[in-house]
């Protein structure tokens, strides 16, 4: 699983991602849950309430994006590490 996520994450950062559903408010509590202190992530948050709000999707995000708010992307970080979030990453 690890090798797989490292090939998405090396996609230029421009590459967008469509996933199979609209999870993506629920995806960020859990992924504040490992990365609290994410400017990124609190502020895709924001930018996603309202759209879903709207009744609009939240669909598609960019790899660039990914990489700087989605956990298993970053899962070798010093911060994750602190938040327990790298012992649950998947090994290679």
């Amino acid at each position: 699983m690890w090798t797989s996520l490292s090939k998405l994450a090396s996609l230029p950062g421009d590459t967008q991602v469509y996933c199979g559903h609209e999870y993506t408010l629920a995806n960020i509590r859990f992924r504040e849950a490992a990365d609290p202190d994410n400017a990124t992530l609190l502020a895709w948050e924001r930018e996603a309430t309202q759209l879903r709000d709207r009744q609009l999707p939240t669909l598609p995000s960019t790899i660039a994006r990914e990489r700087a708010a989605n956990p298993f992307l970053r899962a070798n970080e010093p911060a994750l590490a602190a938040s327990g979030f790298a012992s649950r990453r998947p090994r290679p």
